[in-house]
């Protein structure tokens, strides 16, 4: 179809719609091992276990039960008291069920919120490097996306006067998410306190704090995730987004949950589940009841954690160890977010990028050269810094690597990439034959 027929058939919105790279990425890795490669998949923020047995057995039960039909829009009540019970237990906050609404994931919160409280020309400002829709939704509703830079100086934090640089009378809404992907960088008190109040002094009460706590549970060296919506003031500000893909590796599952600062913009959201989704399957919010209420809950997700910290530790040693590149330890998540500035300087990345035709050049990065040589030469999956935010992230070269995957599989991956930066010729190769075609 040529390009004239395909604006034709589109809304011009849909053009400003992005994807995650994290899958878009999937067809180069498929078509790399149908050659035969063994690729050594970094890429997505997927953990490397199994779903617990007793939220397996209980989605069994339910099926048998043949609880299958239509239910609530907005979940099932035995699931949003045991979320509310959740904010109890986590966040000190007194929350009724009314308040929560139950979505088929993580993602369709993060739009609805965009959609529902956000008119074309509002501003959203929201973390870069950051989840990728926090970028590219705004501009599919005809909002103004308005990135937060957090840098590897702050440890991909930020400090409450940056956040207050970027408020004006057209901002509408906030998106925090602590502890982070890509960075895993994870706020303290003091922080979000100070965040808090700039907040309350810059913004008006009906200006929304959109906080992602989907790693809530991920979090290392003995820290506890804090939310800002326990700080006082906030938590009638505040919608808090969570889910059970990350704590219960259970991304299949597709079940996640908002809480909301009243009932009525609970009863908003619940009325967009019923426009695009009708409901959640009931049998699969069963199993997720059954995931923060079985009493051996905290122990599988502890020892989950524990793993995760120990392959940290690891890779970000021999992450440090490669000539070119700095690796900051994250305080939570499951990722790493290595700056490779160095492998990009002496491997030609900055010169060949600065080389390339407009057309090439606006799709990728001197990172993002390096991330697809890196999966076409030597067969690792990553994600480049553009893959999180591309609004003002030129001259940032960072790629991010997945810790979910075994310890042994994270080895072969970093030794590869230590190859890969010392492999200037394979790289020159790389740009003459394949990358053109590749970014």
């Amino acid at each position: 179809m040529s390009s004239a027929k395909r604006a034709r058939l589109y809304a011009d919105r849909i053009y400003e719609l992005g994807t995650e790279n994290a899958f878009k990425i999937g067809p180069h890795i498929a078509f790399l091992e149908g050659e035969g490669h063994k690729v050594v998949r970094l890429n997505l923020g997927e953990p490397d276990f199994d779903i617990p047995p007793f939220v397996k057995d209980e989605v069994k039960r339910q099926l048998d039960l043949g609880n299958t039909h239509y239910c609530d829009p907005k979940g099932i009540l035995p699931l949003r008291k045991a979320i509310a019970k959740q904010m109890k237990e986590m966040r000190g906050l007194d929350v009724s069920p009314d308040r929560v609404v139950v979505f088929p994931g993580g993602k369709p919160s993060i739009g609805f919120t965009q959609e529902a409280y956000c008119n074309p020309g509002d501003e959203v400002i929201y973390p870069s490097p950051g989840f990728p829709i926090y970028e590219s939704f705004p501009r599919y509703l005809g909002a103004v996306p308005v990135p937060l830079h957090v840098s590897e100086e702050s440890n991909f934090t930020f400090t409450a006067e940056h956040l207050g640089d970027l408020i004006t009378d057209r901002t509408r809404l906030i998106i925090l998410n602590f502890p982070s992907n890509p960075t895993g960088g994870v706020a303290t008190l003091e922080q979000l306190t100070s965040i808090a109040a700039v907040i309350k002094n810059k913004c008006a009460p009906d200006v929304r704090v959109y906080s992602d706590e989907i790693y809530e549970y991920i979090v290392f060296d003995g820290q506890k995730h804090i939310s800002i919506a326990a700080v006082p003031g906030m938590e009638e500000r505040t919608i808090i987004s969570s889910g059970f893909s990350k704590t219960f590796a259970w991304t299949g599952g597709r079940v996640g949950y908002a809480v909301f600062p009243t009932e009525d913009e609970a009863d908003t959201f619940k009325n967009l589940n019923i426009n695009y989704f009708s409901c959640i399957p009931p049998f699969t919010q069963e199993g997720a009841r059954i995931a923060f209420e079985h009493p051996e809950r905290k122990a599988a997700t502890e020892q989950m954690v524990r793993i995760f910290q120990d392959r940290r530790d690891v890779i970000v040693k021999k992450l440090n160890a490669i000539p070119g590149v700095r690796c900051k330890t994250p305080g939570g998540a499951f990722y790493l977010f290595p700056n490779i500035a160095g492998i990009c300087e002496s491997i030609g990345a900055i010169s060949a990028y600065d080389a390339l035709p407009a057309d090439i050049k606006a799709r990728t990065s001197p990172a993002g050269l390096f991330q697809m040589f890196l999966l076409y030469s030597h067969y690792v999956a990553t994600m480049d810094r553009n893959s999180f935010g591309r609004i003002g992230a030129e001259g940032q070269h960072f790629l991010r690597l997945s810790c979910a995957s075994e310890l042994k599989v994270l080895e072969d991956g970093v030794s590869r990439l230590e190859v890969a930066s010392r492999d200037k010729a394979g790289f020159e190769k790389f740009m003459k034959t394949t990358a053109a075609s590749v970014v």
